[in-house]
C-alpha cells in the first residue's frame, strides 16, 4: 500500500479531519440500515397512493389563440398601405396575456359561465354556518353577500385560469381547470371568444370615436378654409397682384419679363449689324467684294458679275491677236472697269443700309432699356405686397390640406364604424375539447415522486445521522441505533469497528494520522469462563503501557496450541477479554485467503483496499478482525515500510493490535517475525509442548533474534505442577530488550 494513502487517511479510511464516507462504505452503511430506508419509503408510497385515490380529479380545457394582423389592405388608408405593419414582439405577446387575465374580461366570463353559486367556485355562500353568521353579526368576519357576486368568484376563477405564450411563438394558450370536464372546455372557449370580441370592440370604439371627433371638426375647418381663401383674393385684387398664365405671376412681373426679352433681342440685333458692317468695310477695302454674301446674292450684282466675266473672256480672246493700244482692247478694258465701279458702289450701298439698321437697333435698345428700368421699379414696389400675399396663400393651403385629410380620415373611420367591419388582430386556432383524462392528479408520477423523495430523504437521514453521531456512541451501537448485542452485530461492521477516538492528537511517529489520547487501560481482573485463566497474562501485557497509542502484541502458535480439536485458541479468548474494556483488533498475518468478495491485510498493504473495506466485526463479538487477503503473505515481507505504516495507523485507533502468526512449513513465518518482531511491544508464544520442545525452542529463538522487547510463553494446560494457564518454567520470563 503506498505510504501516501496512509498519510492522507485515518485508520478508518476517511480523509483527515473529515467524517466523509467512500462509495463502498456508503453502500454498506445503507445496506445495514435498510429498515430505516424501506419503512419511510413504503409509508410515503402508500400515502401517495391513498392521496391520488381520494383527491377529486381536475380536468383542464385548453384553447389556443394566434396573434396576427388581420386587417385587409383595402381597409387601410393610403398612407397606412405604404407603411410596413409592425411585427408582434415578445412584449406585445406578454401584454396580451395580461389582457386575457384582466378583471373586466373575467367578470364577463363568470357571468356567461354562471359560476356564481357554483359550489366549486363560490363555496362561501353555501357554507355559511351558524358560527360564521354569529361572527358576521358582531363584525369579526366580512359578509360575503355584501360583495358583488362576480367578485366573490374572482379568486377561484384566477386560481383555475392559466394563460401563457407557447415558447417564443405568437400563440397564447388559455387553460382552465375544473372538476367538471365540460365546464373546463366551455370556460377555455368562452374566455378565448371574449378576448377576440374585446379586441374587435376596441377597434370599433376607436373608429367610432375617430369618426365622431372628425365629423365635429370638419365643418369648423371648412369655414376657416373659406375665410383664408377669401382673404387671399381680396388682398390680391386690392394690391393689383392679379396673375395670369401657367405660373400665375403678377402682370407687372410678366411685363418685366417680356421687356427684358425684347431688350435682349434688340441688343443682339444691334451687335450683329455692327459686326457685319465692320466686316464688309474691311472686305471692300481689301477688294474682296465678291466674297460678301449680301453683295453676291444681289440680282443686279449677279448680272454685272456675269457681264464682267463675259467681257474678260472677250478681252482674253482679243488679246491674242490685238495689242493693248488697240481700240477694241481699250473698249473692253473700259467696260470691265465700269462694271467693277458699279459693283463697288452697290456694295457700299449695302454697307450704308446695314449702318442705318444698326442705328435703328441702337435706338430700340435705348428705348427698351428705359422701359425695363421703369417696369423694374414697378415690380420692386409690388414685392412687399407679394410677401404678404404668399403668407396668406400658405395659411389657406395649410387649412385646405388639413380639411382634405380630415375628410379622408372621416370617410375611412365611418367605414370602420360598423360592427365587425374590422377583424380583431387574433383568431382562435384550436378550440378546447372536453378532456377525457384528468390533468390532476397524475397518479403514477405522484406516487413515483413520493417514493423517490422518501427514499432519498431516508438515505440522507441515515448518512447524516451516521456522520453527526459521536464516535464512541457509534462504536457501541448497531446499524439501527440500538445497543449492540452478540446476536445483532454483523461480522462485517467496519464503521463500528474502526471509529476513531473522540479527542484526536497528532502522533510524532506517523505525521498526518489521527490519534487518540487513551486513558491507562486496566488489566482485566475478572476470570474468563473456560479453560483459560488470563489474569497473569493480562497483568504482564498491561505492564509499561505506552502513552497515547495502543499496544502491539504478536502471537505465534505451535501446531498443538488448541486442545482436543477445539477451534478456539488463546488469542481468540484474550481478544474477547480485552474487547470488554478496550478497542481490540486481530490481524491474521498468514491465515487462509479471503473469499471471492472479501479483502484483507495484504490487499490493504498493496494499496488495493481501504481500512473500512478490510476491517470486519467478529460475529457475536466486539472484536474487530482483518483477514489475510487475496495476495500471498510474501507481500508483507516485501513491503515492510507499508506494513509498518499500517500497524502505526491501527495503533492510533485501537487500544490493542493483536497480530496472529500461524506456524507453517514455508519461510514466511521466519521472515515476518524478523520483519515486525522488533516493533512489537510483546511477543506471545502459545504452545502446549514441554519447554525443551524443538518447535517451541525454535520460535523462542526466532523471537529473540528479531529484537522483541518482551517474550512470553503461554501454555493452556498444566505443566510442571502449574494448573490452568501458566508461563513456562524452563524459560525465564524476561524482556528481550530493555
Amino acid at each position: 500500500m503506498p505510504r501516501s494513502s496512509l498519510i492522507s487517511a485515518d485508520p478508518l479510511g476517511q480523509p483527515k479531519g473529515d467524517g466523509g464516507l467512500g462509495l463502498t462504505q456508503l453502500a454498506r452503511l445503507l445496506r445495514r440500515s435498510w429498515r430505516w430506508i424501506a419503512v419511510p419509503t413504503v409509508v410515503a408510497g402508500l400515502g401517495a397512493l391513498a392521496f391520488v385515490q381520494v383527491v377529486s380529479p381536475r380536468y383542464t380545457g385548453e384553447a389556443k389563440i394566434l396573434l396576427e394582423s388581420r386587417e385587409a389592405a383595402f381597409a387601410r388608408s393610403t398612407q397606412e398601405r405604404g407603411e410596413q405593419v409592425a411585427p408582434i414582439d415578445e412584449q406585445a405577446v406578454a401584454s396580451q396575456v395580461q389582457v386575457v387575465m384582466s378583471r373586466d374580461l373575467a367578470r364577463e366570463a363568470i357571468r356567461r359561465l354562471k359560476l356564481v353559486g357554483n359550489a366549486e367556485f363560490d363555496p362561501a355562500v353555501a357554507d355559511i354556518g351558524p358560527v360564521r353568521r354569529l361572527l358576521m353579526m358582531i363584525g369579526l368576519t366580512a359578509n360575503p353577500l355584501e360583495r358583488a357576486p362576480e367578485d366573490r368568484v374572482l379568486e377561484a376563477y384566477f386560481d383555475r385560469l392559466l394563460v401563457y405564450s407557447a415558447g417564443k411563438s405568437r400563440i397564447l394558450s388559455v387553460e382552465f381547470r375544473s372538476k367538471d370536464p365540460d365546464l373546463a372546455a366551455q370556460a377555455s372557449n368562452t374566455i378565448a371568444e371574449l378576448y377576440i370580441a374585446s379586441l374587435e370592440a376596441a377597434k370599433t370604439d376607436t373608429a367610432r370615436y375617430a369618426s365622431t371627433w372628425l365629423g365635429g371638426n370638419i365643418e369648423t375647418l371648412r369655414t376657416r378654409v373659406a375665410e383664408a381663401e377669401a382673404k387671399v383674393e381680396t388682398y390680391r385684387a386690392r394690391n393689383g397682384l392679379i396673375g395670369s398664365g401657367t405660373a400665375n405671376q403678377p402682370l407687372s412681373a410678366q411685363q418685366l419679363g417680356e421687356l427684358s426679352t425684347q431688350l435682349s433681342q434688340a441688343r443682339t440685333a444691334k451687335a450683329d449689324l455692327t459686326g457685319r458692317v465692320k466686316l464688309i468695310k474691311e472686305m471692300i477695302k481689301d477688294g474682296r467684294v465678291f466674297e460678301i454674301r449680301d453683295v453676291a446674292n444681289n440680282d443686279i450684282i449677279r448680272r454685272m458679275v456675269e457681264q464682267r466675266i463675259t467681257l474678260r473672256g472677250q478681252l482674253a480672246l482679243e488679246a491674242r491677236t490685238l495689242l493693248p493700244a488697240h481700240p477694241r482692247i481699250k473698249e473692253l478694258t473700259a467696260q470691265i472697269a465700269d462694271l467693277d465701279a458699279q459693283i463697288k458702289a452697290t456694295a457700299e450701298r449695302v454697307v450704308r443700309t446695314m449702318e442705318n439698321d444698326a442705328r435703328i437697333a441702337e435706338t430700340r435698345v435705348e428705348s427698351l432699356s428705359a422701359a425695363v428700368d421703369a417696369q423694374r421699379d414697378v415690380v420692386s414696389q409690388g414685392n412687399a405686397s407679394e410677401v404678404q400675399l404668399r403668407a396668406l396663400e400658405r395659411e389657406a393651403k395649410v387649412q385646405r390640406e388639413q380639411l382634405e385629410s380630415y375628410l379622408s380620415r372621416y370617410r375611412e373611420a365611418s367605414a370602420r364604424d360598423a360592427e365587425s367591419a374590422t377583424p380583431a388582430d387574433a383568431r382562435i386556432v384550436s378550440r378546447a375539447v372536453v378532456p377525457e383524462t384528468p390533468s390532476f392528479p397524475k397518479k403514477v408520477p405522484i406516487v413515483a415522486l413520493a417514493v423517490v423523495l422518501a427514499l432519498l430523504l431516508s438515505m440522507g437521514g441515515v448518512v447524516a445521522r451516521h456522520l453527526l453521531m459521536d464516535p464512541d456512541e457509534v462504536r457501541h451501537k448497531g446499524p439501527d441505533g440500538e445497543a449492540a448485542t452478540d446476536e445483532a452485530q454483523a461480522p462485517s461492521d467496519p464503521v463500528l469497528a474502526a471509529m476513531p477516538d473522540p479527542a484526536p492528537a497528532p502522533v510524532s511517529a506517523l505525521p498526518g494520522l489521527v490519534t487518540a489520547t487513551r486513558p491507562e487501560i486496566p488489566a482485566a481482573t475478572a476470570p474468563v469462563p473456560g479453560r483459560f485463566a488470563l489474569d497473569g497474562l493480562l497483568a504482564r501485557l498491561s505492564e509499561d503501557a505506552p502513552d497515547g497509542a495502543g499496544r502491539r502484541v504478536l502471537f505465534m502458535e505451535t501446531r498443538d496450541s488448541a486442545i482436543d480439536g477445539d477451534s478456539e485458541t488463546l488469542i481468540d479468548i484474550l481478544a474477547e477479554a480485552l474487547a470488554a474494556d478496550a478497542r481490540t483488533i486481530v490481524l491474521d498475518l498468514n491465515g487462509p485467503a479471503c473469499g471471492p468478495e472479501g479483502v484483507g491485510l495484504t490487499d490493504l498493504v498493496a494499496g488495493e483496499a481501504d481500512f473500512l473495506d478490510v476491517i470486519q466485526r467478529v460475529p457475536g463479538s466486539r472484536v474487530d478482525r482483518v483477514q489475510r487477503g487475496h495476495l500471498d503473505g510474501e507481500l508483507l515481507v516485501e513491503q515492510t515500510e507499508d506494513l509498518d505504516a499500517t500497524l502505526d495507523a491501527l495503533v492510533q485507533a485501537y487500544d490493542w493490535v493483536l497480530c496472529r502468526l500461524r506456524q507453517d512449513d514455508d519461510g514466511v513465518v521466519q521472515a515476518l517475525v524478523e520483519t515486525i518482531g522488533g516493533v512489537m511491544d510483546t511477543v506471545v508464544i502459545a504452545s502446549n509442548q514441554e519447554a525443551d520442545d524443538a518447535e517451541l525452542v525454535q520460535l523462542y529463538t526466532l523471537a529473540q533474534s528479531s529484537g522483541a522487547r518482551r517474550i512470553l510463553v503461554a501454555r493452556d494446560r498444566a505443566v510442571a505442577g502449574l494448573s490452568g494457564l501458566a508461563f513456562g518454567s524452563d524459560f525465564a520470563l524476561r524482556r528481550s530488550a530493555a
